[in-house]
């Protein structure tokens, strides 16, 4: 039953979550074949799964039964060049990400850390028994993966990494802790980056990368609380404390810290195309809101300052668009260089928290409310803001690549 609006309330509630599809540039309106069906098949799976995403974001709940959902549906595919994973274009793994990001930021790094790390993981440095084991497992989210690299003391530091893994007999012991690691406590598979501490190992000094299961002894993850974005994911704070794991659990492929920046580069994009999700959600949340919203007598998208907000967000947003088009582009080519990559991780992730400001500001008090979808996405950008290399961290990249100098001490 209708409940009857009293005087003071004309409107109770705003359709905020729509989805208007603002493409000024038409970016994406060439958009055809397997990339439009992939993208269109990720929108659907978004909208139906972002209601029940929000009411676990509330929460702090990891709705994992989300995971096989959209292993069915293909998605943790993220352009992995692998004969056993269905193709996706640079193109149309970006707009997947967009899309998840757009509805709710947990799905989009749930996307992130099974496919874009786990299982790239994997199809590119695991042997073919491991692949044989594991590889379907991921894809399909019927085993959850993670991928073990940043530690308590060491994040934008990675490579001095302190775990270590160590011969014992016929098989290896790591030692050391994790931190910050999504699917770490699901009870699937971590992929530990540890360094080799054994003077007899052609490898000693460097980092190579073992597949743990989690029920092994040594063994201990506790999710992360208290977290105020991507709360609809859990983190894990990781202990190995004398794991052992037999010697064909070390990944053939994987010889150096530079093998682990070879997935973080390839995901680094991926990051940029969510924050253009989040963005998108929170430009067309103001929207919607600017032309429902009266004051004054009139609505809010008939006043000037409100008009030049919307450009100024406009604005910004279609230079993120144009920024991952000709992005997905390059590395259709490939032509994508690394720091092509940090300077779109750099741009869109700094410009979506500024859309994500004002989009707030916008909607005034209602702003902070959960059902007007903005104030999550702003607590969840900024996350994907530091994750996968800090704003600082890509800066540096940039500028030694501008000036052949390097600035990290």
């Amino acid at each position: 039953m209708a409940t009857e609006l009293l005087p003071g309330e004309k409107v109770s509630t705003y359709d905020v979550a729509k989805v208007l599809d603002i493409d000024y540039y038409a970016v994406f309106s060439d958009v055809s074949g397997e990339d439009r069906e992939v993208w269109s098949r990720a929108r659907e799976i978004g909208e139906r799964l972002a209601p029940r995403m929000r009411e676990a974001w509330e929460r702090a709940e990891y709705p994992l039964e989300v995971l096989p959902e959209l292993g069915a549906a293909g998605l943790y595919a993220d352009g992995i060049d692998h004969p056993a994973i269905p193709r996706l274009s640079p193109l149309a793994a970006g707009l997947v990400n967009m899309e998840m990001s757009r509805h709710d930021g947990s799905l989009g790094t749930i996307l992130a850390v099974q496919g874009g790390l786990a299982l790239r993981t994997l199809a590119l440095f695991g042997s073919e028994a491991q692949q044989e084991r594991w590889l379907g497992l991921l894809q399909t989210g019927e085993v959850l993966g993670s991928f073990a690299l940043t530690e308590p003391d060491h994040g934008s530091d990675s490579t001095s990494l302190e775990t270590v893994a160590r011969r014992d007999g016929d098989g290896w012991v790591l030692r050391g802790a994790k931190k910050w690691i999504g699917n770490g406590a699901s009870g699937g598979i971590t992929f530990v980056w540890a360094r080799v501490d054994d003077e007899g190992d052609p490898d000693h000094g460097a980092v190579r990368c073992f597949l743990v299961e989690q029920d092994a002894p040594g063994y201990a993850a506790d999710v992360i609380a208290g977290k105020v974005a991507l709360r609809a994911i859990h983190q894990a704070h990781i202990r190995l404390d004398d794991v052992r794991v037999p010697a064909d659990a070390v990944l053939p492929g994987a010889h150096s810290f530079k093998d682990a920046t070879t997935v973080l580069f390839a995901t680094r994009s991926g990051v940029a195309w969510s924050a253009l999700g989040h963005a998108t959600a929170c430009f067309e949340a103001a929207l919607s809101y600017a032309t429902q919203r009266e004051q004054f007598g009139r609505p809010l998208a008939r006043f000037q300052m409100v008009q030049e907000r919307l450009t100024q967000m406009l604005a910004q947003l279609t230079s993120m668009q144009l920024f991952l088009r000709r992005l997905a582009d390059l590395e259709a080519a490939g032509g994508m260089r690394a720091t092509q990559a940090s300077l779109a991780k750099y741009h869109c992730t700094r410009t979506a928290r500024d859309v994500a400001r004002t989009a707030r500001d916008m909607l005034g008090g209602n702003g902070i409310l959960l059902e007007n979808v903005v104030m999550q996405h702003l607590a969840d950008i900024e996350a994907i803001h530091t994750y996968e290399g800090t704003e600082s961290v890509q800066a540096l990249l940039l500028g030694r690549d501008l000036t052949g100098m390097s600035a990290f001490v």
